[in-house]
């Protein structure tokens, strides 16, 4: 029997300027995106960051009011190591993101905002490669930035945004799902991925919580084994892949 033909991965579109993440909690990028991130900045590009959630909920023993400034402050010091300055919260609570116009009026109002080309999200189906169920935080958030997407462009979809100052912005070109099982593009992780170990390090309470390895081990092995997976259809370079949605 023949070996299956393996897709390659085309390049992602590097025709932009400004690019914007909206993802559920602290660390969501870091577990996918980073390497990415920090190619781009390095390039001079800008990307923001927009945390639907502080995370809260995201550590067992430490209670939520004690749990949101800390990933707060671990997300600002994660964002700073790929050289990422603006990180927003919208201060959903965590763990019961809902999906709808609330969140939808809430990721557009960031669009506009940001007037990015360029969104970054995460996996928005219900399990990760049909052997892991995805969290309803991650689904309700992913959908709502590909739906968000379309809103910021619409004067009559939440018309009250513009009265606030924020007129529509129909600029966003692409739209890139990271930890998706049907990924389409990816980007060269080679000279961001020490940094990107380093942003996911910057998560050290929550990392600890989660694992007794120690931290930069951890998200090394992690990291590496992702960009390795991701660069078997990427020409052998180490790569983060996304399923990219043009508009």
């Amino acid at each position: 029997m023949s070996e299956p033909m393996i897709t390659p991965l085309e390049p992602l579109p590097e025709d932009w300027q400004r690019a914007l993440a909206v993802v559920a909690h602290p660390d969501d990028l870091e577990y996918g995106c980073a390497a990415a991130i920090a190619r781009w900045t390095d390039a001079g590009r800008e990307v923001g960051y927009v945390l639907v959630t502080r995370g809260e909920a995201g550590i067992d023993m430490l209670e939520p009011a004690l749990a949101a400034p800390l990933r707060e402050r671990e997300q600002r010091a994660s964002a700073a190591a790929v050289g990422v300055s603006v990180v927003e919260f919208l201060d959903h609570r965590d763990g019961v993101i809902e999906y709808g116009t609330a969140l939808r009026r809430d990721i557009a109002a960031a669009i506009r905002r940001h007037r990015p080309e360029l969104v970054l999200t995460l996996n928005h189906r219900d399990t990760w490669g049909g052997a892991t169920w995805n969290t309803p935080d991650h689904v309700a958030v992913g959908r709502a930035v590909l739906d968000a997407a379309g809103d910021a462009g619409n004067r009559w979809i939440f018309p009250e945004l513009a009265a606030q100052g924020l007129e529509p912005w129909n600029g966003v070109r692409w739209v890139a799902v990271a930890g998706s099982s049907s990924p389409t593009h990816a980007v060269d992780a080679t000279d961001g991925l020490e940094r990107a170990v380093q942003s996911l390090v910057e998560h050290r309470t929550y990392i600890e919580a989660l694992t007794d390895q120690d931290p930069r081990e951890y998200a090394r092995d992690l990291l590496t084994g992702f960009a390795r997976q991701a660069g078997e259809r990427f020409g052998g370079r180490p790569a983060v892949a996304f399923e990219v949605f043009a508009r």
